[in-house]
């Protein structure tokens, strides 16, 4: 009799990043194993998602077969969004995820560092001062140390500052500058009690057109001293090129609207030797770095083995090579490299279980469960190849809270094993959040402690079975996340993540609430159970000076998932003051404060997201005179909520509806951002929204860039969009026209008005435009000349069109009062 342990792990030494187990054809197994024949890594290093060569990442992973990775040095947190209204943190856990799926299909594997994507910087100066340079560049030295590649390319150029984006910039010299620093045992000493030093034997810089100006310019440039890879590789047991599955990958890019088209036939990237050992051949990045088996003590003979496997590997029936693969298995667990013995022990160990259509998958019918809860899980195991196989047991986590006895059972040829259980989470068990947002850290840098989990891409999920197996007679252990898994009608089988959620989450209804007189205003505090009968009170709390009734409120849910609505009365301070409203929730004599954010996008997996539940309330001095406005959204924004608090009537208008008639009654429209890169309809509609201008009434445009624009005439005039912005938000802003009524009717702007702004003052703004247009406002970063484009207002008929390019979408939500008083004015301007 065995014990077979069936457990959670509550120390996580890898993350597993698909929630459906693989279940890969015999291309792409043969794909494996010729990968697991190249000993050779190469590490590709830029600031942020969508920065990385998907083209260059595709051929070294699939062609030359490297193990590939890519360092994105930020998670992308200061981008915009075209699919959604998520910002910062937020969306950066998008982002996050969409570079997981991206390496999911060009075969790389995906790192970061602590870095914050805090907004365009202008340079790497700021850029390093704002991120913690020696922070930073301790993480990119401990990427390099972790993973140990041969060759290191930049995306970018560390030569050349303020010619690209800050963040662009710094991560090629802290990339270049950590090349001569990860080899110094004085460097970073604490990171050698996990990972030993390491010297890459070469970094180079991955040159384009772009760098030089134009394809033209790049075309008739002198190449001679650049490495140069034909990367226009068709691979033939997949059907596609090179360049197409680089296009698939790019295309997980979603938020930021990079959908790529793939192209086919002969084409090259371009290499830039910096550092270390010159290449004698031009062709191969690789070139006097041994890549085979030979490389390790030992190798010879599992390269002997893996060698034959690759030559005469049975497409028709891959579990011919099993018997092999379990020899090098063996051989491999006696290597002294413990580098290369881990990494080439996990990928054979997946071939070993693909060979043999060894299926292993734990799934729970429930998507959320709670510290303290019993979830009820069904393991299943299946061997669907002849090769004699026996389910053992498993133990390797340092506490087990669940065992199951068992006979050691034989997995016969294509007979599931099946086992269905509960098991019982610890009442201390972590909540599923991304591990770098769980404590506050700053505006360049998020806190991560741990040194271990610096760097790993994914949600640290704690939930996983782990199974030990005997194949062929050699014990073998792999582990498996405990997913949910249900089935839709449409889809059919779908699988998500099994998250751990709180007793009980509570979340405001609306992000701010604007108190601009002395009247109470009802608050809705949402509040969802993590558990089956659910009890507890909630309260608000509030700083001196505001009031809540009543001071709190019984609940009571029976199922877990269901809400329920509460409402308290907030009486607002006498003075103006700004103040976070915090809720409070006790259940069975325990605190919880935290709000729940699902975050669910077809492209990737969902994510759920723990932040303080906490609204801003702020009792300001704003005068509206209570147009109604039609807003027609573009990318994404929060502004229309915010419109709303501040006491207008808004309404979300379909594109497709705008006409005349139904514009009737409205005083403003209004553009949400970049309408006019997204919403293609726009450009059969701007004869009916300039009439509405001409015949008396107000038209807001929101910022757009440069780039696929659906019609040029988005001005009744011309209007010229350029790449300037004001990225500093403390820049001083000068008024060019002070008697304009924009800043003085209803309110009276000031210069107070934009003290505390968020991440920039504006961006795109228009560099040239009509002499209608009167530009209001002034102001730059250090060292720049004026930007006279943030707020351009022309009259046309009767009525006013703006533009402007101030990041409202930004400062509204997060309850910049100043951003309000200008909006309420720019609103007003029609009267």
């Amino acid at each position: 009799m065995k014990q077979i342990f069936l457990f959670f792990l509550l120390f996580v030494q890898a993350n597993v990043f698909a929630q459906q187990p693989p279940k890969p054809n015999a291309v792409e197994l043969f794909n494996q194993i010729q990968k697991l024949n190249f000993l050779g890594s190469v590490l590709y290093v830029a600031a942020h998602p969508d920065d990385e060569n998907t083209r260059l990442i595709t051929y070294l992973s699939n062609d030359v077969k490297a193990r590939t990775g890519y360092l994105s040095l930020t998670r992308g947190d200061g981008g915009q969004n075209l699919i959604g209204s998520e910002l910062r943190e937020l969306l950066g856990v998008i982002r996050t995820q969409e570079l997981i799926e991206a390496r999911k299909i060009d075969g790389g594997e995906q790192y970061f560092t602590r870095a914050n994507d805090f907004g365009f910087s202008k340079n790497p100066d700021e850029t390093l001062q704002i991120w913690d340079k020696d922070q930073v560049l301790s993480d990119v030295v401990w990427a390099i140390r972790k993973f140990q590649p041969d060759v290191i390319i930049n995306r970018f150029d560390h030569r050349s500052p303020g010619t690209t984006h800050g963040h662009h910039t710094a991560s090629a010299i802290l990339s270049f500058e950590a090349f001569d620093k990860v080899n110094d045992s004085k460097v970073f000493p604490n990171q050698l009690k996990y990972v030993t030093t390491w010297q890459p034997k070469r970094l180079f810089f991955n040159t384009s057109w772009w760098f030089y100006g134009s394809k033209e310019k790049f075309e008739t440039a002198d190449k001679t001293n650049l490495n140069a890879l034909q990367i226009g590789t068709y691979y033939k047991l997949l059907g596609k090129s090179n360049q197409e599955i680089a296009a698939l990958s790019r295309s997980r890019h979603q938020s930021q609207g990079f959908g790529s088209t793939g192209t086919r036939g002969e084409d090259s990237e371009y290499l830039e030797f910096l550092k270390g050992l010159i290449t004698k051949d031009k062709t191969n990045i690789f070139d006097g770095i041994d890549t085979s088996w030979n490389r390790v003590n030992g190798g010879k003979a599992i390269g002997d083995i893996l060698y034959s496997v690759e030559k005469n590997f049975d497409f028709k029936n891959p579990s011919a090579s099993i018997l092999e693969l379990v020899k090098a298995y063996t051989l491999i667990q006696n290597l002294d490299d413990k580098h290369w013995k881990i990494i080439k022990s996990e990928e054979i160990k997946k071939i070993i279980a693909a060979c043999a259509g060894l299926y292993l998958e734990a799934t729970t019918d429930s998507q959320e469960a709670s510290p303290g809860s019993t979830i009820k899980f069904k393991f299943e195991a299946i061997n669907r190849s002849t090769v004699p196989m026996k389910l053992l047991g498993v133990g390797s986590a340092p506490v087990y809270v669940h065992k199951v006895e068992q006979k050691v059972t034989e997995l016969k040829y294509n007979i599931p094993y099946v086992l269905n259980d509960t098991l019982e989470l610890p009442n201390d068990f972590e909540y599923t959040n991304p591990y770098w947002l769980s404590q506050k850290g700053t505006i360049g840098m998020y806190k991560v402690d741990n040194q271990e989990n610096i760097g790993i891409p994914d949600v640290l999920r704690n939930t996983k079975v782990g199974v030990l197996i005997e194949i062929a007679g050699v014990e073998m252990t792999f582990e498996r996340n405990i997913v949910y898994k249900f089935n839709d009608d449409v889809k059919g089988e779908v699988y998500q993540p099994l998250d751990i959620v709180p007793t009980v989450t509570s979340s405001f209804t609306e992000k701010v609430y604007i108190f601009n007189n002395d009247r109470d205003k009802s608050i809705t505090v949402k509040v969802k159970a993590g558990k089956d009968n659910c009890n507890g009170s909630i309260k608000l709390e509030l700083s001196q000076g505001w009031e809540a009734t009543p001071s709190q409120i019984p609940f009571t849910i029976d199922k877990k998932g269901q809400e329920v609505l509460v409402v308290f009365t907030v009486s607002p301070s006498k003075d103006i003051s700004e103040i976070n409203i915090k809720s409070i929730i006790t259940v069975d004599g325990q605190i919880f404060d935290q709000s729940k954010i699902d975050i669910n996008y077809p492209h990737i997996y969902k994510q759920l997201v723990l932040k303080p539940a906490e609204a801003k309330a702020i009792r300001l001095k704003i005068k509206t005179k209570e147009e109604k406005i039609a807003y027609i959204m573009g990318a994404g924004d929060e502004i229309p909520k915010c419109l709303t608090q501040m006491g207008y009537e808004v309404e979300i208008l379909k594109p497709e509806e705008i006409s005349t008639e139904r514009l009737h009654g409205f005083d403003v429209v209004m553009t949400g951002i970049r309408a006019y890169n997204t919403v293609t309809t726009l450009s059969f509609k701007q004869r009916i929204l300039f009439d509405f201008v001409r015949n008396g009434k107000s038209m807001i445009v929101q910022y757009n860039t440069t780039d696929d624009l659906v019609t040029r005439d988005i001005a009744p005039y011309s209007l010229k969009i350029s790449r300037d912005r004001v990225t500093d938000e403390n820049a001083e802003v000068r008024f060019i026209a002070p008697n304009h009524p924009v800043l003085n009717y209803p309110n009276k702007i000031t210069a107070e008005d934009f003290i505390g702004w968020k991440q920039e003052q504006g961006l795109y703004y228009p560099s040239e435009w009509d002499s209608a247009f009167i530009p209001i406002l002034s102001s730059n970063d250090k060292g720049e000349t004026p930007k006279n484009g943030a707020l351009l207002i022309a009259n046309y008929g009767k009525g006013t069109y703006i533009y402007t390019g101030l990041s409202f979408f930004r400062e509204l939500p997060e309850g910049v009062s100043g951003a309000y008083r200008l909006l309420a004015n720019i609103i007003a301007i029609g009267k």
